[in-house]
């Protein structure tokens, strides 16, 4: 079976932005919202560390969906349900590059023995790879 790089890497995709932490999860909190997707939650990791007098380099997650396509993968293997909604964290490295990261729908099929919803799948897929290169190029 071959791998694909996502599973290669822990079922992880990570696309470079060419903008700031912020302005990334901005552009992206707004495309979702845009696209009819519910943003359930955004969280500033680095603020959350500042407030222990601690330093992390900017992190922000972002929490969004929609029960229309994450309906049916818990419908098949309710388990998926750990891993939804979706995520995205932007983050910055060590190197000051900015990076979105998600995980991988076929990465996440896998890992719970999702069935029978190729099609949702081949759309969520697709949808999340929209959005990140909307939110970083």
């Amino acid at each position: 079976m071959n791998e694909s790089p996502a599973s290669a890497n822990n079922g992880l995709v990570n696309i470079n932005s060419i903008y700031s932490v912020s302005d990334t999860a901005n552009r992206l909190e707004k495309i979702v919202t845009e696209k009819g997707m519910n943003v359930f939650a955004r969280i500033d990791h680095a603020k959350g560390a500042k407030s222990m007098d601690k330093e992390l380099r900017p992190t922000e997650l972002i929490i969004f969906g929609n029960p229309m396509s994450g309906t049916p993968l818990m419908q098949s293997a309710q388990s998926v349900a750990i891993d939804l909604p979706m995520k995205a964290l932007v983050w910055e490295d060590a190197d000051q590059q900015v990076w979105l990261t998600y995980n991988d729908v076929n990465y996440l099929t896998e890992r719970h023995d999702v069935k029978g919803c190729d099609e949702v799948i081949a759309k969520i897929g697709n949808a999340l790879a929209n959005f990140a290169k909307a939110a970083t190029t």
